[in-house]
């Protein structure tokens, strides 16, 4: 029986990792969490991860570099970014470095699981 996918959830707001856990979890999904883009890159499940939902800011590394690094060692990561800080720089940088989408928080539970779909689609 082929396990599924592993999501990986980067931000350090305990309370929305905690949602987003629960949400991903109740359809199926592999999850797990991390408060910093340091604790994602020292965790012995990176490598497994199929997805990774990211914020832009963050304690120490923020999003955009934690992007920039992935892409440099595992090109193929897909991530979606999940911020309240998505302007218009800030997105298009994202998207130009290869996210497959940028999400304002709080977003809809149907874009947020369309944009995994396309995620995985892609991987």
């Amino acid at each position: 029986m082929p396990s599924m996918p592993l999501i990986a959830l980067v931000d350090d707001d305990d309370a929305l990792r905690n949602s987003l856990d629960n949400l991903l979890r109740s359809v199926g999904f592999r999850v797990q969490g991390f408060a910093s883009a340091e604790a994602f890159l020292q965790a012995p499940h990176a490598p497994e991860t199929a997805c990774l939902l990211l914020d832009v800011r963050l304690p120490g590394m923020n999003g955009l570099e934690l992007q920039r690094q992935l892409g440099a060692a595992h090109g193929s990561l897909p991530i979606i970014f999940v911020t309240a800080y998505a302007d218009e720089d800030v997105r298009a940088r994202a998207l130009a470095a290869g996210a497959v989408a940028v999400l304002s928080k709080p977003c809809r539970e149907a874009d947020l699981l369309q944009a995994i779909e396309a995620a995985l689609t892609q991987a």
